[in-house]
């Protein structure tokens, strides 16, 4: 019997309320992943530090944001973080420097806070730190956020060991 080489890479996204940021960077990863033929290599997720839109899909700008580059992420949901996601996941992806703050709070134990990681911290040369919050502000702010998630998730996808 053969036991698998692939090593599978567990990443959470995760900013207020899993209905802007976290949907459009677990859509983005997983279309990037797709591209790159690593799908196999990954457990891919997205999560809010709040409960406040439990079951909702993401936020409609969004989803005509990423649509305009051929991403479908009206089957997401939203959720709450849990505190088994810091045992599930190997990465914790947090969008603004709160949302970082916020998870390693919530870590139960130094190793969990240790995998709490800011999303631009991939994406140096994209001149922004956090990735703003767009709920409520329109189409041109979903595209900017939009642009600033893909370069951190190209960072974050360049980041991480390929399986052989």
């Amino acid at each position: 019997m053969a036991c698998s080489s692939i090593t599978q890479h567990a990443v959470l996204f995760v900013c207020l309320g899993n209905i802007c940021r976290s949907p459009i960077a677990e859509g983005l990863f997983t279309h990037l992943i797709a591209q790159a033929g690593r799908t196999d290599e990954f457990m891919i997720d997205s999560a809010g530090t709040s409960g406040w839109h439990i079951g909702e899909p993401p936020d409609s700008d969004g989803q005509m944001a990423m649509r305009e580059r051929g991403i479908d992420i009206s089957r997401q949901r939203c959720r709450q973080l849990r505190a088994r996601d810091f045992e599930t996941f190997d990465l914790l992806i947090a969008m603004d420097n709160q949302n970082r703050r916020d998870l390693v709070a919530q870590a139960a134990t130094a190793a969990a806070a240790q995998k709490v990681r800011l999303l631009m911290d991939y994406a140096p040369g994209a001149g922004a730190a956090n990735v703003p919050d767009p709920w409520s502000c329109g189409p041109d702010a979903f595209a900017h956020v939009v642009t600033l998630i893909e370069a951190g998730c190209i960072g974050l996808l360049d980041s991480l060991p390929q399986t052989a």
